[in-house]
């Protein structure tokens, strides 16, 4: 079903579509706010919602077909754990990312540090929120665990279409390296329960976990917090423990999950 559906098309069409966006928004001189609203639903909603209903449809594949209720319930301890593991492994790989970056470029490393404002936008922030923590989740594991992620399986094997789609899937996010880990982990996911609804559970508990630590309650615990330039040398010791902790952990996860779907498409076979 997805391995019939063309990545470049789908690519083709969002970079058209955020073209046409980008100049009418030009011409009709929407306000910054409007704009990103208009990106992300473009991004997020217009173009995935039109490009799988039309290919769902041609193949006459109902959506039950890859997003089903049942057998989810016992997935939600583990995806928390998951999750947890995975936010772990990002902030500890974002202090290496500046404790790396800090004797070659201070400005570079304040400027990553600047705290989020708060929208005063309520309506703005609302659908920011929605776009970021379900919306968006949703969108990209379609596209990337189902369209990219079998394609490129269909044309390499199942471990390049897992580290392709992966690695394209961090090079879009401003934390390579955690998005990276975590778009192996969802691929696995999705191989493993042939449900993409568990990658998706597993996404939107991520994203609206950072929305929430992110406009709600942006204080992380003293001992690995980095909020200021100083916590990055302050705060070596615990964020380097954490790093390897959740290194470590990440790789169990990997390594547990890959089993499991060895094993399914043993079975399978």
């Amino acid at each position: 079903m997805f391995e019939e559906m063309k990545f470049r098309h789908l690519a083709g069409f969002m970079l058209l579509a955020l073209f046409v966006a980008g100049v009418g928004s030009a011409i009709v001189g929407l306000g910054a706010e409007a704009v990103d609203v208009l990106i992300m639903k473009v991004m997020y909603l217009i173009v995935p919602l039109g490009f799988f209903m039309y290919h769902f449809r041609k193949q006459g594949v109902p959506l039950s077909a890859v997003i089903q209720t049942a057998g989810v319930k016992r997935w939600l301890g583990s995806l928390a754990g998951i999750m947890a593991v995975s936010i772990a492994f990002s902030l500890s790989v974002f202090w290496l990312q500046l404790y790396a970056l800090m004797p070659l470029s201070p400005s570079l490393v304040g400027f990553m540090l600047e705290p989020i404002p708060m929208p005063e936008n309520g309506l703005y922030l609302v659908l920011t929120v929605i776009m970021i923590s379900v919306i968006g989740p949703i969108a990209e594991e379609f596209i990337f665990r189902g369209v990219l992620l079998k394609r490129m399986a269909l044309k390499t094997s199942m471990w390049g279409g897992i580290i392709i789609s992966s690695l394209l899937f961090g090079v879009l996010h401003a934390d390579i390296i955690g998005a990276f880990a975590f778009g192996v982990i969802t691929s696995l996911l999705y191989l493993k329960t042939r449900n993409l609804l568990v990658p998706i559970l597993l996404h939107i508990f991520n994203n609206s976990f950072a929305m929430l630590m992110t406009f709600v309650a942006p204080k992380w615990p003293e001992s690995v917090g980095v909020l200021e330039t100083a916590d990055i040398y302050a705060n070596a010791v615990p964020n380097a423990i954490l790093l390897a902790i959740s290194t470590v952990l990440t790789a169990w996860i990997i390594f547990r999950l890959a089993k499991g779907v060895r094993r399914t498409a043993a079975v399978s076979e």
